[in-house]
């Protein structure tokens, strides 16, 4: 891990603990300590320090790890340890402490990837890197090209007194009632919204690719560890000039 001092999120996320985002939740909500005093966002950090989150010791980086999962329709992506849909049960299966990079609704099935890599999940969630992720959707009523061009174009919704714009995506019809599209943000229940501003109802959704990670044929459910050249390709995100760390 580097040694230089770095932001105390950042930090941990690094060390695998959670994402960066989380970790940003974590101090925010005074539950991460720092040297015995509880931690603010702008504290920056070396191996010498001694962090705690929820009164347990944030211990040296684990192995990196990187898992494909088929996200069925009814897993929870919420953490919830008492419910038996959440994904936490999932996680708990796996040997490493991993987390989702990003999240499926409930009702939503498709490709989810599971790591402990914090660096890389910041990489691919940020809305400012614009890293493409595909799903295949049905809805409840006929597409047209109208309905195409629109969607493609980008189109707005409103939930309450705020205004969401899609950005231009691709689209491409497959039969009457399905399509693909491939989008490079991730607003919440997003594709759901975009159809319901053309007057359409999703009945099915699904995530088929993320960046270079593919779906293909990962049972419904299944895991899958992410090895060779996709796992080198997946970490130039984040170490462009080196080869994984991890050879499959």
């Amino acid at each position: 891990m580097n040694t230089s001092p770095q932001r105390l999120a950042k930090w941990i996320a690094a060390n695998g603990y959670c994402s960066r985002r989380n970790a940003e939740r974590l101090i925010s909500a005074g539950k991460v300590q720092l040297n015995g005093q509880q931690a603010k966002h702008t504290d920056l950090v070396t191996q010498a320090d001694h962090i705690k989150i929820e009164q347990q010791r944030l211990l040296a980086q684990p192995r990196r790890v990187y898992y494909k999962y088929h996200k069925p329709v009814g897993i929870d992506c919420n953490i919830k340890p008492s419910d038996s849909a959440s994904l936490y049960h999932v996680l708990q299966s796996l040997p490493e402490r991993v987390f989702a990079v990003g999240r499926l609704d409930k009702d939503s099935s498709g490709l989810l990837l599971l790591t402990n890599d914090g660096l890389l999940c910041q990489r691919l969630i940020h809305p400012d890197f614009y890293h493409q992720k595909s799903y295949r959707v049905c809805v409840d009523k006929p597409i047209d090209s109208r309905f195409i061009t629109h969607l493609s174009q980008g189109v707005s919704w409103q939930l309450g007194s705020k205004e969401y714009r899609s950005r231009p995506c691709d689209v491409q019809p497959l039969s009457h009632h399905e399509f693909i599209i491939t989008l490079t943000q991730g607003l919440h229940r997003q594709i759901r919204y975009m159809c319901k501003s053309q007057g359409l109802n999703v009945t099915a959704l699904c995530r088929i690719s993320l960046h270079n990670l593919k779906l293909a044929d990962l049972a419904l459910g299944s895991l899958e560890a992410i090895k060779g050249e996709c796992l080198n390709t997946l970490l130039q995100l984040v170490e462009p000039t080196t080869t994984a760390a991890i050879k499959g």
